[in-house]
């Protein structure tokens, strides 16, 4: 397995790692995703990709390195998705981990990511990485 972290403006972000996102984030288009990648790039916003021995897209990775008050910096994982067709092959520990050096070079205090409720495949995923649990996520939908 290759991971490979993507920079702004390469094609591989909606020719490999999109198909895999979308499997996660239905209601993406690439015209939606590019504009997100324009906006979020000015926000930290970084993708990586998850390639398999035959240079298949088969996991990918939103995330930034974000300040705040109460952990002063952590990498939050704005997503985590591996394919359907690769899942429990070690794709999303090598992801983890990948991520988890990016959030020691960068003097993190956490790495974190929220996870919907009904995501229980994913929770017992999180657990076996050793994630726990620390904080509800609220939301308010406006539109």
């Amino acid at each position: 397995m290759k991971i490979i972290d993507l920079e702004s403006g390469d094609a591989r972000l909606t020719a490999d790692l999109l198909p895999v996102l979308l499997e996660l984030r239905p209601h993406l288009t690439e015209e939606l995703f590019r504009s997100v990648l324009a906006e979020g790039q000015g926000q930290g916003l970084r993708f990586t990709a998850a390639y398999d021995t035959d240079g298949v897209c088969v996991g990918a990775a939103g995330w930034r390195v974000v300040a705040t008050t109460s952990m002063v910096r952590k990498l939050y994982v704005d997503d985590l998705v591996t394919s359907a067709a690769s899942r429990s092959t070690g794709v999303g520990h090598a992801l983890l981990a990948h991520l988890e050096q990016h959030a020691r070079a960068a003097r993190c205090t956490a790495l974190t990511l929220d996870s919907g409720t009904q995501r229980t495949d994913a929770h017992r995923f999180y657990f076996r990485e050793r994630m726990a649990v620390t904080a509800f996520s609220f939301e308010k939908p406006l539109l």
